[in-house]
């Protein structure tokens, strides 16, 4: 155990520990003037406690194990979806979360995981030869596309794109053939231009639709960014605060607590989605340089231990989650500065979040006990 123990990225610990401190303060700023919200930093605070701890439980526990028992953990993934669709609380319009004694658990989290971990698996069986259609692209499609439905049907969109990025990045480490890569882009972008050409064919159609199922705000957000011009002032609210809010703070920010714009309520969800529109106004340029310094900290030592891996399989399991954050920080902070559309996706380690915190130290957990497995793999080898 003590070996194992002995064998943690500290680095990625210290990193980590940055990132709790960066949170804990964030959020208690996003949310001084909401009493309704009062407390939520402790409570996240207590959250990466308890990570911390899955976090080195995950160490002692080898990977392998883990990646055996995927497809049990498929089924008890895809068990969770159904469950939650039909019996789960509805929150910011979508029904996705199970609350049980007052604690909300969101199982599109954990099917994140899951996911990566099969992929994995079904990707370890080429031993680094090329991925083929029929054998390996097609399986893996069919095996990423029941939890995307699951996830869409809520509806979801946020995780929905991350399930699609985890796949996509996992394939493209796992030696896919370029033939496959341009065939895909021109599925990809034949689809979008399709979509963006019905969308604006069929526009009020659409709306009245998605209105009558009481889910308007996705036509919002799919035409503030397809039609900035022509889209309600409220639907470029929150994207045009955000960005007069991040803009104000300039290099060094307006101050700790000083945020007009989140104190003045004119950026929903500062303390989860929008909590890095807090970051800009309050630490301007230099804070918000200095988060993505240690995002990028992290994913490199977290690369650095996928190069170092015997196992083939660890590799992947390292990359899917590389994937995931890295499109995840992308989307977050692209959406706040208006180049991404706004979507359901908070900031890794950042915004307030129990299950997703939780998982994102699983994942953490997982690395390192890829890390502290590697030199037992190579013996028994």
């Amino acid at each position: 155990m003590l070996n194992k123990l002995k064998k943690l990225d500290w680095g990625i610990l210290i990193i980590l520990v940055f990132l709790m401190v960066i949170s804990t303060i964030v959020i208690h700023s996003a949310t001084a003037n909401f009493p309704l919200y009062a407390g939520n930093e402790i409570k996240q605070l207590k959250f990466y406690i308890a990570g911390f701890f899955l976090a080195i439980a995950a160490t002692l526990f080898d990977y392998r194990i883990v990646l055996k028992s995927w497809h049990v953990l498929y089924g008890i993934g895809i068990t969770l979806l159904l469950l939650v669709y039909f019996f789960g609380a509805t929150i910011n319009g979508a029904r996705g979360w199970f609350v049980i004694f007052g604690v909300s658990f969101q199982p599109a989290e954990m099917v994140k995981l899951v996911l990566i971990i099969g992929i994995a698996y079904l990707m370890g069986r080429r031993q680094g030869d090329r991925l083929t259609l029929t054998q390996d692209i097609i399986p893996i499609g069919a095996f990423s596309f029941i939890p995307f439905m699951l996830v869409m049907i809520q509806p979801d969109l946020g995780n929905a794109i991350i399930y699609l990025v985890i796949v996509l990045g996992m394939l493209w480490i796992g030696n896919v053939k370029y033939s496959h890569v341009i065939a895909g882009l021109t599925v990809v972008v034949a689809g979008l231009v399709l979509f963006v050409t019905l969308f604006n064919m069929f526009n009020s159609e659409i709306y009245d639709y998605l209105n009558d199922k009481g889910m308007k705000h996705w036509h919002e957000r799919i035409n503030t960014f397809i039609n900035p011009a022509d889209a309600s002032a409220d639907a470029r609210h929150q994207s045009e605060n955000a960005q007069i809010a991040i803009g104000s703070g300039g290099l060094s920010g307006d101050g700790y607590l000083q945020g007009d714009m989140k104190n003045g309520g004119f950026v929903p969800y500062p303390y989860s989605d929008s909590i890095f529109v807090v970051i800009g106004e309050e630490f301007g340029f230099q804070g918000a340089a200095i988060l993505l310094l240690l995002y990028f900290l992290l994913i490199y030592r977290m690369i650095i231990i996928a190069f170092k891996c015997y196992d083939l399989r660890a590799s992947f399991i390292i990359i899917g989650i590389v994937s995931m954050y890295v499109f995840q920080v992308f989307q977050n902070i692209g959406m706040m500065i208006g180049i991404m559309p706004i979507t359901g996706i908070t900031l890794p380690f950042i915004s307030y979040g129990g299950t997703s915190l939780l998982i994102n130290l699983l994942c953490i957990g997982l690395v390192f006990s890829i890390k502290a497995h590697q030199e037992v793999y190579e013996l028994a080898d």
